[in-house]
């Protein structure tokens, strides 16, 4: 058979349910002058067998199978279940067909999520505009979903240590619940890619993931950014506003950092998560939220309950399934996948071909404490796939981190000796002793950057306006001495 033009692009295979067999010969001559690929059913269990064997981006099924219904086959394809068929088929357009079409029969169909119906005797122009559209329909879905496996693998949960693997178990049990989670860690473990899958395996993964950064907002607009203002609320409330927990209703949301929350804005979350409701700044209405609950925290917040800067009742409504988010140093057999994830990320986020890592790079930085954890890591990879030649060498390695030694004529670039010379200390406190190993520590990292205050508190696991109180605290400003 010559290739029907008219036919032409419906390339995609196709597969066609119908008890009559000249209506499918039909069918399949139409589909087959534009090259496609064509599947025959004539019942249900036989439609099984081919959805089984067969990947199918387009099913045209008739309502009426001799004694079966079609309708029990649409409903097969579009269940969404754990195993089977279903969970393979349920994105394939479905577009009905019948000689017999009531207006029940097209209601039901659309509301199990059929894609088209169309009545008996067939046109031949109308299947071939439905087939295409159903078909362009499936080619987008592909191409989200494909963005969504590439988004879900940069926030993939990587590495098999013991420590890992206890925690994907503990992400496993509670994310299925409508538990809050709260997550513990120190900077830089990676407590936003635990929220996430969370989120991921939860019952609302379809809804929006929200991130709130609290130590990022300024306290007089956290109860803004959270709850939403009305217009003139305040000066420079021009419009109204939704807040970050309306934006996430059906979702997920993360409050990251909650240990920097203001008390005011505490008391506020405590009656959304007692009665998911909240008003926005200068409104008197009252505002319904059910969102999912994951909070995070670097910091000792039972130690802040008894210090009265964090509520005690609040504290036990996000405590309720605790999750420690483990440090680099717990799992060193991680860092050879971290380091090979991380550089093929690089890699393609700068446009460079891939570049291979010798072995004796993995053993250097296997022996590093990595203060910062995941993300030093993954700033260190990205330095070493931008200044590496073609190969990732030991000779890569900055001398901190256990690489070969700067030259004399760079000495803020040398690593400081790995023995301690406790005389230098004798006399002095551990608050005075930890105090002047931060700032030589710190005075070192910002060397190494340049006095990039955005890269070093990267690299140091720490927010840039923490950096900055460090300094001011520790007394340390560009331009002293090099020896400092």
């Amino acid at each position: 058979m010559t290739e029907d033009p008219a036919a032409a692009g419906l390339t995609e295979p196709v597969l066609i349910v119908d008890d009559e067999k000249n209506i499918r010969r039909t069918l399949r001559m139409v589909l087959e002058g534009g090259g496609a690929t064509v599947y025959e059913a004539g019942t249900i269990a036989e439609a099984h067998e081919v959805l089984a064997k067969h990947e199918v981006d387009l099913v045209l099924l008739d309502v009426k199978l001799g004694e079966e219904n079609g309708l029990d086959l649409l409903r097969a394809i579009k269940a969404r279940g754990d195993e089977g068929v279903a969970s393979r088929t349920s994105e394939i357009p479905v577009v009905m067909i019948s000689g017999h079409a009531t207006i029940e029969d097209a209601v039901a169909a659309t509301r199990l999520g059929a894609f088209d119906f169309m009545e008996k005797p067939l046109d031949r122009s109308r299947v071939l505009v439905t087939a295409r559209n159903a078909l362009e329909r499936r080619r987008m879905w592909r191409e989200v979903d494909q963005l969504r496996r590439a988004v879900d693998a940069r926030w993939e949960l990587l590495g098999n240590a013991p420590v890992m693997q206890e925690l994907r178990r503990q992400i496993s049990k509670v994310a299925p619940t409508r538990s809050r989670v709260l997550v513990t860690g120190e900077s830089g473990t990676g407590k936003e890619l635990i929220a996430r899958a969370i989120h991921r395996n939860s019952a609302v993964s379809q809804g929006p993931f929200v991130k709130v950064n609290c130590a990022a907002i300024p306290p007089e607009l956290i109860e803004s950014e959270l709850f939403g203002h009305e217009r003139g609320a305040f000066t420079g409330a021009v419009a109204k506003k939704r807040g970050l927990f309306e934006v996430a209703d059906g979702g997920t949301i993360f409050l990251d950092e909650i240990g920097d929350m203001t008390l005011s804005a505490q008391a506020k979350v405590l009656r959304v998560l007692q009665t998911g409701e909240f008003t926005r700044v200068g409104g008197e209405k009252s505002l319904r939220t059910d969102s999912r609950v994951v909070a995070a925290t670097n910091r000792d917040l039972e130690q802040m309950v008894k210090d009265g800067s964090f509520r005690e009742d609040l504290y036990f409504r996000l405590n309720v399934v605790p999750i420690r988010s483990p440090d680099l140093k717990e799992r060193p057999d991680d860092i050879p996948l971290l380091v090979e994830s991380f550089v093929r990320e690089c890699c393609e986020e700068n446009g460079l071909g891939y570049k291979p890592v010798d072995e004796g790079v993995f053993a250097v930085l296997q022996r590093y404490d990595w203060p910062g954890n995941v993300r030093e890591l993954r700033n260190v990879v990205e330095r070493l796939v931008i200044m590496s030649d073609d190969v990732i060498r030991e000779k890569d390695i900055p001398p901190y981190l256990g690489g070969p030694r700067a030259s004399s004529s760079s000495p803020r670039l040398a690593a400081p000796d790995t023995a301690i010379d406790l005389g230098r200390y004798a006399g002095k406190s551990l608050r005075e002793f930890r105090e002047e190993v931060e700032s030589e520590f710190i005075r070192i990292r910002l060397a190494e950057f340049d006095w990039n205050i955005s890269r070093t508190a990267q690299a140091l696991g720490i927010e840039r306006t923490n950096l900055h109180k460090k300094l001011r605290a520790l007394g340390i400003h560009r331009g002293e001495s090099e020896g400092g």
